[in-house]
């Protein structure tokens, strides 16, 4: 799974790497037709709500034209909130979809036909869990494991960091839906409209596998247009699904720090002296 991860690039840094054209996109006076573009701080410990920038190529359901891949940065809330949600807390619930899942459960599926965007990251957290013993044994989802929260509750936890060796920022596959709050009247009113987005997982690759069960995929540069491309079916985005670039992957252990979404910082980043650290250098 995926929950939590480091953005520090600005705008115009995320403009350069997602080749994006560096004349922002004119913000729609209808609040409901796009979402907007907010600049936001530095975050090396983003958690499940917080705003969150993410790359669209063509608007949804045919509004506007465009040529397929990379077009505009937007910032979202992460935590898909269904259209038909009934309040946006659920969300929270919501941070991430499965990909073996995601085209057919009914809170994601319509936004992974028409409406998918990349996620950009330096790097995101994973956590290894630390038995009493002193073994060591990879975090487990609860949707695959019953014993998930007892595994969770018994042992301590080991945050490693996961990016790619060069500079180059990850690009979460996304996807993103558009809620209108009940409680503003006015249609044209900002915040009666919440955007937000959801981080796609799927099975860990082996060289990760030792650490938890699942990653999130990540879209290798080659495949960003046909992501983002409304028209892509659904074969060619399967196998996006199933292209991580693992072998391009650098995994650091970092300080416990990070478990605390009080901690923020690049320090979080920094690599720790440990026989961690020393043992995933081998597997890449």
């Amino acid at each position: 799974m995926c929950g939590r991860y480091a953005q520090s690039r600005n705008v115009h840094q995320l403009q350069l790497a997602f080749a994006l054209p560096e004349e922002a996109r004119e913000q729609e006076d209808d609040p409901r037709s796009w979402p907007p573009l907010e600049e936001l701080d530095p975050d090396y410990n983003i958690s499940p709500g917080r705003p969150v920038y993410a790359v669209l190529g063509p608007p949804p359901r045919g509004e506007g034209t465009g040529a397929p891949g990379p077009r505009t940065l937007h910032t979202m809330r992460w935590g898909l909130v269904p259209s038909w949600a009934k309040d946006r807390n659920v969300g929270y619930r919501m941070i991430n979809a499965r990909s073996e899942t995601v085209a057919d459960k009914p809170a994601f599926r319509t936004a992974y036909r028409s409406r998918r965007c990349l996620i950009p990251a330096d790097a995101y957290y994973e956590w290894q869990l630390l038995n009493k013993d002193g073994t060591a044994e990879a975090s487990t989802s609860p949707a695959t494991d019953p014993q998930h929260r007892r595994r969770k509750a018994k042992a301590a936890k080991k945050p490693f960091s996961v990016h790619y060796a060069g500079d180059e920022p990850l690009a979460m596959a996304g996807i993103f839906e558009r809620w209108r709050d009940p409680e503003v009247d006015d249609e044209r009113d900002p915040a009666a409209w919440v955007w937000s987005c959801a981080v796609i997982t799927t099975e860990a690759a082996p060289e990760l596998a030792h650490i938890h069960e699942r990653m999130p995929v990540v879209v290798p540069r080659e495949d960003w247009a046909a992501w983002l491309d409304p028209s892509s079916g659904p074969d060619r985005l399967a196998r996006v699904l199933h292209e991580t670039p693992v072998e391009r992957f650098a995994v650091d252990e970092v300080s416990t720090e990070v478990n605390s979404i009080k901690n923020n910082g690049p320090d979080l980043l920094e690599p720790t002296a440990g026989d961690g650290a020393d043992q995933l250098e081998t597997l890449f």
